[in-house]
């Protein structure tokens, strides 16, 4: 998919727009239990450097990617703050940029390189983005057993 001059892809015009982080917990809850109410409603689930998927997830990986990436943050993001996860709109979103706390570098703020996320939930069918991180075998064995 192409935007209206035919130059940027829509994906890469979604991924680069406006985000707002769920920087609570309690944030990061209420966005788990929106995808949770619109898990049926075409959400891809994209790990970066992976190869994009084609089709979007059904309701149960949806359910399961979600409670699988909440236990995963909390485990490894041993703040007591979330803002690792930004949402296009945190009440009603369709597109998610979700950090992994083991590479976050800038992920916030200015930087010339900041990382790229670890995972994006879309509804909009992702395109293959450049990988300039180096994804660790451990997430990838994560990726791959997740839905085994």
């Amino acid at each position: 998919m192409y935007s209206i001059d035919g130059l940027e892809p829509v994906y890469l015009q979604a991924f680069r727009g406006s985000f707002t982080a769920a920087l609570r917990w309690h944030q990061l809850d209420a966005l788990w239990d929106r995808v949770r109410a619109g898990s049926g409603d075409g959400w891809y689930l994209y790990a970066v450097g992976e190869e994009p998927p084609g089709e979007p997830a059904d309701t149960a990986r949806v359910e399961i990617f979600v409670t699988e990436m909440d236990k995963l943050l909390r485990e490894e993001h041993q703040e007591d703050y979330c803002g690792i996860v930004y949402a296009d709109d945190l009440q009603a979103p369709s597109f998610i940029k979700i950090y992994d706390p083991n590479n976050l570098g800038v992920s916030c703020g200015y930087s010339d390189n900041p990382p790229l996320p670890g995972w994006i939930m879309s509804r909009i069918p992702p395109i293959n983005l450049p990988t300039t991180q180096v994804i660790t075998k451990g997430r990838k064995r994560w990726w791959r057993q997740l839905f085994s």
